[in-house]
């Protein structure tokens, strides 16, 4: 796209930080830009060239040239990435990247185009439950909670990632999980979470609250049965709907069964065993409260049907009234009337903010962090990426059978559509492997079993599996699990800028069930 004067030279002038060494930020040293960057002037002298990303990636330079002209001359292109790209080791390095192409070809901002995320939507009903305010100022990436419970006082701000002290005062001791399969099945490494948790000198008291017995919920001192949704009313106000936003009011469709209770029930009495019921319920019952929170929102927005009127209807739809949503519209067409968030205003492909919040960072062997979108090689934690034990990658992704874990215990939904690895058939043959056997897949982090595809729609030396299903393991015996649960395998060793989930970056082996 440089080289062939194809990217969009005037937004880039005028929107965007550091884009050349025309543009960057004066405490950027000279050959610092982007352009410096990709073109080979900049501190690698490396040049950024097809030949160059087709060695690492096994993309055929010309398919790659051919991409790059096909989105600089699409006019406009939306650039847009799921959660996929980031969750691996350095991978905030290849979000940045991604939305890089939507900088260079000038598509923030306009009907058409994107940000390269996908963060933005039209909603217009911000109706919630009332609080008070945290006191609690010391907060921790969210990925790290085993890590707080396991270590809590020797994390730090420059190593862990702590905001609002230099250290954690404390651990966790108390774990509330609600609506959430995250303690064991949704987490990196369950081996080394299930010690954890089991661990009661760390965290000494856990309760779940879900509708099923999930892996997680089997770690709880006690679990509250909630209710499924059609078993209760619920007001929804529209998530990620794009430009036609919505509410819903469900009706209780069928009646509760059992000893399950609604959540507002349960902590209703847990007030009022502690002490508080009348500051928690201002004396309102459940259907009160969602009168109260819902009439709020309609004095925000009188256009809001009454509440009988939606409790009779079920669904209030509006369009957006300016047609279309479009992020970053307004900074597109005024920049100096309508900035960014950033210290700039501009979009900062040079970031000195990002070098100035992480300048006291503590990083390990392989991890980067840089003020621009770079190629950062994958990292390992030291002994997991032994090539000769475990010489393939292992990649995850959503399966169409499960949200997440959410309906993989449904016997009638796994027989339509099975769990299965993929394998390709170049890495399936000398192992022995046939389309449909059973095989034992294992990392440095733990063994699972399940069932192969062998197709040729996956790369050689590449495996991939879907998230999700359940944790099934005698965790007092061999530790084998039988359910498939990806995080089985999967490390817990954070990204080094956000902290977070590394779980798309691991390297794996595979053999025939059964065999030694």
């Amino acid at each position: 796209m440089i080289e062939e004067d194809l990217v969009d030279r005037d937004f880039l002038a005028r929107y965007c930080v550091g884009y050349d060494e025309d543009t960057l930020p004066p405490s950027a040293a000279p050959g610092s830009s982007y352009k410096s960057y990709i073109t080979g002037a900049g501190p690698d002298g490396c040049p950024k060239t097809p030949a160059w990303a087709s060695a690492i990636t096994g993309v055929p330079a010309e398919t790659i040239v051919k991409l790059a002209r096909t989105i600089a001359a699409a006019k406009p292109c939306a650039i847009y990435q799921g959660k996929g790209p980031q969750r691996h080791a350095n991978g905030e390095q290849t979000a940045r990247a991604i939305a890089m192409l939507a900088v260079l070809t000038g598509n923030v901002g306009i009907s058409g185009g994107n940000t390269g995320s996908d963060f933005e939507t039209y909603r217009f009903f911000e109706g919630d439950v009332p609080g008070p305010d945290n006191p609690v100022e010391v907060a921790i990436p969210v990925f790290l909670w085993t890590d707080a419970i396991a270590r809590g006082p020797e994390m730090t701000a420059a190593a862990d990632g702590v905001v609002g002290a230099d250290r954690l005062p404390c651990g966790i001791k108390f774990l509330w999980n609600y609506a959430g399969n995250t303690l064991i099945n949704q987490h990196s490494n369950i081996n080394r979470t299930h010690d954890i948790l089991v661990d009661e000198s760390r965290c000494e008291f856990i309760v779940a609250i879900d509708t099923f017995l999930t892996a997680s919920a089997r770690y709880a001192d006690i679990v509250l049965p909630d209710l499924m949704p059609v078993e209760q009313p619920s007001l929804i106000a529209n998530d990620w709907a794009g430009d036609a936003g919505y509410v819903l009011m469900n009706c209780q469709y069928l009646p509760a069964r059992g000893e399950r209770r609604t959540l507002y029930w349960m902590l209703s009495r847990l007030a009022e065993r502690l002490g508080f019921a009348e500051a928690f319920t201002e004396g309102k019952s459940e259907e009160e409260w969602r009168q109260v929170i819902y009439e709020a929102a309609r004095t925000d927005d009188p256009e809001l049907p009454s509440y009988d009127e939606l409790l009779e209807a079920g669904l209030y739809r509006r369009d957006n009234p300016d047609g279309v949503h479009v992020a970053f519209k307004e900074f597109r067409d005024d920049p100096e009337g309508h900035p960014l968030s950033t210290p700039s205003g501009k979009i900062e492909v040079y970031s000195e903010k990002i070098l100035e919040d992480t300048a006291a960072f503590e990083l390990g062997e392989g991890e980067i962090i840089s003020p621009l979108p770079v190629y950062a090689p994958p990292y390992f934690e030291p002994g997991t990426a032994d090539a000769d034990r475990f010489p393939l990658q292992l990649i995850g992704y959503h399966h169409r059978s499960r949200a997440h874990s959410s309906y993989g215990s449904l016997d009638v939904i796994r027989e339509r559509a099975r769990h299965q690895l993929w394998i390709n058939p170049l890495d399936a043959r000398p192992r022995g492997v046939e389309d449909g056997d059973e095989v034992e897949v294992s990392t440095a982090f733990g063994r699972l079993l399940i069932e192969a595809k062998v197709t040729e729609r996956i790369m050689p030396g590449v495996i991939a599996m879907g998230e999700g299903a359940w944790h099934t393991a005698d965790m007092g015996g061999d530790r084998l699990d039988r359910g498939g649960c990806i995080n089985t395998l999967t490390s817990s060793h954070p990204t080094p800028l956000a902290k977070g989930n590394p779980q798309h970056t691991n390297c794996a082996q595979v053999k025939r069930a059964g065999r030694a």
